[in-house]
């Protein structure tokens, strides 16, 4: 039996038929010198039906590994095979990513002013635009992040994992572990929950670089998922068993000085081992920083001075109550 055939889909100005792979520009502000700030957006529209789907990178500007995912994700995908729609933006952050700055020129974070709106600040109006132009076609997403600042995290996806189509989509996803996030307030996240949205945020990496591990942890993620959905039939390398965390917790300096961090990315750590070390300008004094949880390291400060209070290392809690406190390359074996 004939696949039933795709509809168009209408993007700012732009109907997509059927079978098409198009790039468009939805334009958001006028800037200071006339010219116009446009988000970049690939609509690739599948001959047949199937869900829509968006795939999102750089809604923090400085934060680069999810642009080189949605633009592998574009070169990839075959508009005649795929089943229901992609539409992926590389950048949504475009006047932050051209400053490589996390925030918008006016220091407001983009993924703080959902749903937005078309009268507010100019991250509220991008915010605007992306839930009506973007969001609004679809039934999934995937955003893409790293660590902010002087961090690193290994792949994680952060996710509702009490709603059972987000966690079957995590599980798909295959990244190491799989985080239950609470929902922050003027996040993507909650707004495209509250329509009823599953979303799914990859995080991995640092800001300011790609990470060719982290990059392809979740190329490989994100077109699992597609498979899972039944939008693509291709064979891929097989994910990881994703460890599903109920809780995460930053270990903090409790006095300033140099830091030599002992344990890596991934590594297993008990309670009260030492996992650390601050010492003075001359190295003298050496204090010991014990895992305050057993655990897996999921991210780890890369910045050696640290004054008390600092973000060391963040632990996945092996077991524990529902409470997030804040917020590998994977086998090559086809499946």
């Amino acid at each position: 039996m004939a696949e039933a055939r795709n509809d168009p889909i209408t993007i700012g100005e732009t109907t997509v038929n059927p079978g098409r792979k198009v790039r468009i520009e939805l334009p958001f502000a006028t800037l200071s010198t006339g010219s116009t700030a446009s988000l970049p957006v690939a609509v690739i529209n599948g001959r047949s039906t199937g869900p829509n789907v968006w795939i999102s990178g750089a809604i923090h500007g400085d934060e680069l590994n999810g642009v080189e995912i949605v633009r592998r994700v574009i070169s990839h995908l075959d508009a005649k095979s795929l089943r229901g729609a992609v539409l992926a933006v590389p950048i949504v952050n475009p006047l932050g990513f051209i400053h490589e700055s996390r925030y918008l020129p006016d220091r407001r974070d983009l993924n703080r002013s959902f749903p937005g709106s078309t009268r507010g600040s100019s991250a509220s109006r991008l915010a605007h635009l992306f839930m009506t132009e973007i969001v609004a076609h679809c039934s999934v997403g995937i955003d893409c992040h790293t660590a902010t600042g002087h961090r690193v995290n290994l792949p994680q996806i952060r996710a509702d994992t009490d709603d059972r189509e987000t966690l079957k989509l995590a599980k798909a996803f295959g990244a190491p572990f799989t985080i239950h996030a609470r929902l922050r307030d003027g996040s993507l996240r909650e707004a495209a929950t509250s329509m009823g949205i599953t979303m799914l945020l990859y995080e991995s990496g640092q800001a300011h670089r790609f990470d060719e591990d982290a990059i392809e942890v979740g190329f490989n993620g994100v077109m699992r998922c597609l498979r899972s959905l039944g939008m693509v039939s291709e064979r891929l390398p097989r994910g990881s068993q994703t460890r599903v965390i109920r809780r995460t917790r930053w270990v903090r300096a409790r006095r300033g000085g140099l830091v030599n961090v002992i344990a890596g990315l991934g590594d297993r750590v008990e309670k009260g081992e030492t996992i650390a070390e601050i010492s003075d300008a001359f190295g003298y004094r050496p204090t010991g920083v014990k895992a305050t949880e057993t655990g897996w390291v999921i991210g780890r400060s890369l910045n050696p001075q640290v004054s008390p209070g600092d973000a060391l290392i963040n632990i996945a809690a092996a077991r524990g109550p529902d409470r997030l406190e804040e917020a590998v390359k994977q086998p090559k074996r086809p499946s």
